[in-house]
C-alpha cells in the first residue's frame, strides 16, 4: 500500500511539474517583443539586443548612424557577411522610439494622445494587431504617417475602419496609415499602456510634439558566438552604465535566467538610474517575475519525483544480490566464450579449404 501511495504521488507531482513547464514555455512564448530573433532567422545564430537610456544619456538619431555604420565594418572584420542571393538581404535590423505627448485632431474631434516617436523597423519588434490599414516604417522618406489606436479612431472620426484619412498634427496633415487594437488586461495597463496612443515618425515628435528623447533601442544581429552581439552594443551605446541599461532578449527565459532572477528577490525592483522602461519592458520583466515564481514550484515538483527514483535505486542497489565483480567476471567470460567460437569457426573453415 504504502508502494502505491508513492507511485501515485509522485507520478502526479512529475506531472504538475509537465504543466507548469509547458505554461513557463507558452507564457514566454506569447510576449512576442522578445521573439523578433526567432522571427528574423530560424536557423538561429542571431541575438535580439535591447538598450534603455535615460534622458541624461542625449541618444540622437546621428550616435545611432554612426552606431549603424561602426556595425558593418565590425561584421566585416569578424568575416560575417551576407551568404544570401536576395539584393535585398540584411545581416541586421534595428528600431528606435522615443515616449512623448502629442495633441492629434480631425474635423470632428481632438485627441491629446500618449505618443511613440519610432524610427527604423519598430513595427517589425513590436507587432501591434492591426484591424485596418497597414504599418508604416521610421526609413520611410516620407514621414507623414501614423497609426493610431482604436480608441483614438473612435474620439476622432467615431469609427475604427479610418485607415488612408487625414488627421492633423499642429495644423500639418497626416494620414492614418493603420489602426491597432491596444492590448487589454492588467498586466499591460499597469505596465503603462493604459490610454489613447499614437505612433508616428520620430521627426514629428519632436517637430510637433513633446518628447522625451531616446529612450530605447533595438537591435537583431548576428550572434556566432555567446554574447557576441551583447558585448558589442554594450561596448558602443552602453558604456555609461548609469545612463543606460543594455540586455539580451533572446535568452532572457532561459532556464539560467530565470535562476538569476530568482536569485536577486527583493533587490531586482530596486533601480537607482534614471531609466523610464517602456510598456513592453515591463509587461517582460512582470512575467519574468512570474515565470520565475512558476520555476520554484516547477523544481520542487521536480525534487519530488527525482528523491523517489534515487530512493528506489539505492534500496535495489543493496539488495539486488550481485556485485560489480559478478557482472565484470560474467562479460569477461561471455567474450572468452565468443572468442573460442570464433576461434573453432576458423579453424573449421580452414579445414575444410585444406581437404578441397
Amino acid at each position: 500500500m504504502k508502494k502505491l501511495i508513492l507511485s501515485i504521488t509522485g507520478g502526479v507531482s512529475f506531472l504538475v511539474f509537465l504543466i507548469l513547464f509547458a505554461l513557463t514555455e507558452h507564457m514566454a512564448s506569447s510576449l512576442t517583443e522578445q521573439q523578433m530573433a526567432g522571427r528574423w532567422s530560424e536557423k538561429g545564430g542571431v541575438a535580439q539586443i535591447s538598450c534603455f537610456f535615460s534622458a541624461n544619456a542625449y541618444v540622437t538619431e546621428d550616435s545611432l548612424r554612426e552606431f549603424e555604420y561602426s556595425l558593418d565594418s565590425y561584421l566585416q572584420e569578424a568575416s560575417i557577411v551576407q551568404e544570401s542571393e536576395n539584393p535585398s538581404a540584411r545581416l541586421w535590423v534595428d528600431a528606435y522610439s522615443a515616449d512623448g505627448k502629442i495633441t492629434v485632431s480631425s474635423d470632428t474631434g481632438r485627441v491629446e494622445a500618449d505618443a511613440l516617436g519610432i524610427g527604423g523597423d519598430f513595427f517589425l519588434f513590436h507587432p501591434q494587431k492591426l484591424l485596418y490599414g497597414s504599418y508604416f516604417s521610421g526609413n520611410d522618406l516620407n514621414q507623414d504617417y501614423c497609426i493610431i489606436d482604436e480608441d483614438t479612431a473612435w474620439q476622432l472620426f467615431g469609427s475604427n475602419d479610418v485607415a488612408g484619412m487625414m488627421v492633423y498634427i499642429s495644423g500639418i496633415p497626416h494620414i492614418v496609415s493603420g489602426v491597432v487594437e491596444r492590448p487589454k488586461g492588467r498586466m499591460v495597463e499597469k505596465a503603462g499602456l493604459d490610454s489613447t496612443r499614437v505612433y508616428v515618425s520620430l521627426s514629428t515628435l519632436e517637430n510637433y510634439g513633446v518628447s522625451q528623447g531616446i529612450n530605447h533601442y533595438e537591435i537583431v544581429m548576428p550572434n556566432p558566438v555567446k554574447e557576441f552581439a551583447l558585448k558589442h552594443v554594450k561596448e558602443r551605446l552602453g558604456s555609461d552604465e548609469r545612463e543606460t541599461e543594455v540586455l539580451e532578449n533572446t535568452s532572457r527565459f532561459s532556464l539560467l535566467s530565470r535562476l538569476k532572477v530568482i536569485g536577486a528577490f527583493g533587490t531586482r525592483s530596486m533601480n537607482g538610474r534614471a531609466i523610464i522602461y517602456p510598456y513592453w519592458e515591463n509587461v517582460a520583466r512582470g512575467y519574468e517575475d512570474i515565470i520565475g515564481m512558476l520555476t520554484v514550484f516547477m523544481l520542487l515538483f521536480l525534487l519530488y519525483p527525482l528523491v523517489l527514483v534515487l530512493a528506489v535505486f539505492i534500496y535495489w542497489w543493496r539488495h539486488k544480490g550481485w556485485t560489480l565483480k559478478d557482472v565484470w567476471l560474467k562479460i569477461k567470460d561471455k567474450v572468452e566464450r565468443f572468442g573460442e567460437k570464433q576461434y573453432a569457426r576458423r579453424q573449421r573453415k580452414k579445414n575444410e579449404e585444406e581437404l578441397l
